[in-house]
């Protein structure tokens, strides 16, 4: 973990829905700020305990602005971050949904969450398969 650097997404990489996403981030993130990380993979679980969350709890996203830094933000909070960083009109979207309360926004989160097996599916996780085989030295596993 010493030797990478910068912003990091862990996802659940059992879900279709997240893959999905996670595959439309890396192709908006024309920069390449953004690394990425199934929940399930080695790297996510160390980053997990070194941070005191818990390493099983794949129903909510991890942003960490920096891997080495103690800093992360979950669900929503997450997904304003990553906007954030991807820049440009995603930064408005960012500001746009920061302006709805964490109470709702996360309640909305939480009832995707419930749902997304039953409507986007379940894929097998893979350590070694990266959501986006173009992309695959921003995956981290």
């Amino acid at each position: 973990m010493e030797n990478v650097r910068g912003a990091v997404l862990f996802y659940d990489g059992e879900c279709g829905l997240c893959r999905a996403l996670v595959r439309w981030l890396a192709r908006a993130d024309r920069r390449a700020v953004l690394r990425f990380a199934p929940l399930q993979g080695a790297f996510a679980q160390a980053a997990l305990r070194r941070c005191g969350l818990p390493p099983t709890d794949f129903d909510s996203l991890v942003f960490m602005p920096e891997i080495n830094g103690p800093d992360y933000s979950l669900r929503t909070g997450g997904v304003i971050a990553t906007l954030s960083k991807l820049g440009g009109g995603w930064r408005l979207v960012a500001r746009l949904l920061a302006a709805v309360p964490v109470s709702w926004r996360d309640t909305a989160y939480r009832a995707v969450a419930r749902v997304r097996f039953r409507i986007f599916g379940r894929v097998e996780f893979r350590a070694d398969e990266p959501p986006d085989p173009k992309q695959a030295e921003r995956f981290l596993t």
